[in-house]
C-alpha cells in the first residue's frame, strides 16, 4: 500500500467521479483506475463499484476511508511538524541556568520566545556551573547559563554580564549590622565555601579576592548547595559566599532562615555569566534561543554597577 493510492482513494471518495477525482490530482483517468485497483489487490477487497451511471464505495470503501483519512492527515501533521522542528519553529531546547541568570536572564529571553516562537518548549533546568557543562558536554543540555568563560574548544560562550558577590553571616554575627567590610578582615574570619568543581569560576574569584588582600582563607566548612550555606551561616558564627542576586533573595527563605548580606570591597569579588553551548551544535531551536537572548539584552544585575560601600571605610 502506498500513500499516494490512498489519496487517490479519498479523491474517488470525495468526488464520487473518476473524471473529476483525477482532474483534482492532476492524473489521467487510466492512471487514477490502476493506482485503485492496486490498492484494492493490496486488501484483497473491492473498495469501490463503479458503473456507467455511478461510483459508489462498497462497505468496505465506507469503512476504509474513515482510517484512510485518519492515516493521510497524520502523515501530513507529521511532515508538517518535521519541517516546523528543522525550521526551529517546534520542538524543545533545553537550558541550565544558575541563580542569576534565573533572576536576571531567562525572564526577558522567555518573553521573546513566546512572542517569536510561540510553539517551542523551552525546559529549564537550574544547576550549578559544573554540572550544567557536564549535561551540556553529554547532550543532554542544549545551552547553559553559568559562570565563567569555558577554557575548551568544545563548546561556544557569549558574556551577559557580570555580577558582584557579597558575604552571607548569621543575624547574630558581629558584621550583621555592617553595610560593607573590607575583603582583608576575612583573615579573621572562619569560612563556608564549596567544591571548586560545583563553581570553578566563582571559587577562583573568591580566592583571587583573598590573594590581592594578601590573606588567606580559612576554610571550616564545606558545602555544595547554595541554599544550605544560608542554613549553615544562620546556625555558625562563619561567613558564607552568593552573588548579590541570591543574597538579597535569602531573606525570603520559606525555612525561615535570614541570613543577612554584607556587601564586600577592596576588592569587590565580580563574576562573570555566560551563555555556553556546544560548537558542533548548529540547530535551529539553539539558533533561535541565543537570538532571543541576544534581542532581550541588556541585562543587569543587582549592584552591578554601584560603587562599593564608602560608609564601611
Amino acid at each position: 500500500m502506498e500513500f499516494r493510492h490512498l489519496q487517490s482513494f479519498l479523491a474517488i471518495a470525495d468526488e464520487l467521479h473518476f473524471g473529476r477525482a483525477a482532474a483534482k490530482l492532476h492524473l489521467t483517468q487510466p492512471s487514477l483506475s490502476q493506482q485503485l485497483q492496486r490498492l484494492e489487490r493490496s486488501l484483497g477487497v473491492e473498495l469501490v463499484a463503479r458503473t456507467s451511471h455511478e461510483v459508489r464505495l462498497t462497505p468496505a470503501g465506507r469503512a476504509f476511508e474513515t482510517q484512510a483519512r485518519t492515516i493521510v492527515t497524520q502523515v501530513r501533521k507529521a511532515a508538517h511538524t518535521a519541517r516546523e522542528a528543522a525550521a526551529g519553529r517546534t520542538g524543545t531546547v533545553n537550558v541550565g541556568y544558575n541563580f542569576p541568570a534565573g533572576q536576571h536572564i531567562l525572564p526577558t529571553t522567555l518573553a521573546k520566545m513566546t512572542s517569536d516562537h510561540p510553539d517551542v518548549t523551552v525546559g529549564l533546568w537550574e544547576k550549578r556551573t559544573g554540572p550544567q557543562l557536564a549535561e551540556l558536554a553529554a547532550g543532554t543540555l542544549d545551552v547553559a547559563l553559568v559562570y565563567g568563560r569555558p577554557a575548551t574548544s568544545e563548546f561556544q560562550y557569549r558574556r551577559l554580564l557580570q555580577v558582584p558577590m557579597v558575604a552571607v553571616v548569621g543575624q547574630g554575627h558581629r558584621w550583621a549590622g555592617r553595610p560593607g567590610v573590607p575583603f582583608a578582615e576575612l583573615a579573621h574570619q572562619s569560612c563556608i565555601l564549596f567544591d571548586r568543581e560545583q563553581c570553578p569560576a566563582m571559587y577562583d574569584a573568591i580566592l583571587a579576592a583573598a590573594q590581592r588582600s594578601g590573606i588567606a582563607l580559612n576554610v571550616a566548612y564545606t558545602v555544595d548547595d547554595p541554599s544550605a550555606t544560608a542554613i549553615v551561616v544562620s546556625v555558625k558564627p562563619l561567613v558564607g559566599f552568593a552573588s548579590m542576586s541570591r543574597g538579597l533573595s535569602a531573606g525570603s527563605s520559606a525555612l525561615g532562615v535570614r541570613p543577612v548580606v554584607v556587601q564586600l570591597y577592596d576588592p569587590v569579588p565580580m563574576i562573570e555569566l555566560y551563555a555556553v553551548w556546544r560548537t558542533d551544535d548548529h540547530t535551529p531551536l539553539v539558533e533561535a534561543f541565543l537570538d532571543c537572548l541576544d534581542a532581550a539584552r541588556p541585562f543587569h544585575a543587582p549592584g552591578e554597577r554601584r560603587r562599593p560601600v564608602e560608609a564601611a571605610r
